[in-house]
């Protein structure tokens, strides 16, 4: 039982190694060709929503799910308008969805900012509540230019698939050796 145990994370490197690769040509894709790259990912956000809607929607009617037909129901129909929308319009859709992004992370940002804030006064300490700062501080530069960070999503995405694309290839290479 360990021989197997000890040889699964080497067998399965190069798996590692194709993710990596794949992380690593999005990033350069993203950097390079930001909009038609991230046209095409919406496109396949368009299909996957629309699909998924449908699926939620049949999945209503079968017994394997232990999600409430009501839930199904939602996510059907919320897929389906979605998915539809995106692929009717893929430009507008470029538009709404990284825009819609960036204002869910600046709420969460801030959330996470007050929340590092009462962490620091009940006894975090002072990098507690440094940290709250910053993150109010990125949540409110984001949400009062939500456009404008939508519009450098792309680049930053690319280097961090480029840099994680690199750290995962190193990663499936010590697998390898392992």
């Amino acid at each position: 039982m360990s021989v197997a145990v000890n040889q699964r994370p080497s067998s399965a490197w190069w798996v590692v190694l194709l993710q990596g690769i794949a992380t690593l040509i999005l990033g350069i894709l993203l950097l390079s060709s930001p909009f038609i790259t991230s046209l095409t990912f919406i496109i396949f956000i368009g299909a996957y929503w629309l699909v998924d809607g449908i699926f939620s929607l049949i999945r209503i009617f079968t017994k394997d799910s232990d999600i409430h037909w009501g839930w199904l129901l939602f996510r059907g129909i919320l897929g389906i308008i979605a998915g539809f929308m995106i692929m009717r319009s893929p430009l507008v859709g470029l538009l709404v969805v990284p825009t819609t992004i960036i204002i869910i992370v600046a709420i969460q940002g801030i959330v996470m900012g007050v929340i590092g804030l009462i962490e620091s006064f009940k006894g975090a300490g002072w990098g507690a509540g440094i940290l709250g700062v910053v993150n109010i501080l990125i949540g409110i530069l984001l949400l009062s230019r939500p456009l404008l960070a939508a519009a450098v999503l792309p680049w930053v995405l690319g280097i961090m698939a480029i840099v994680f694309g690199i750290l995962t290839i190193i990663v499936s290479f010590k697998l390898r050796s392992a």
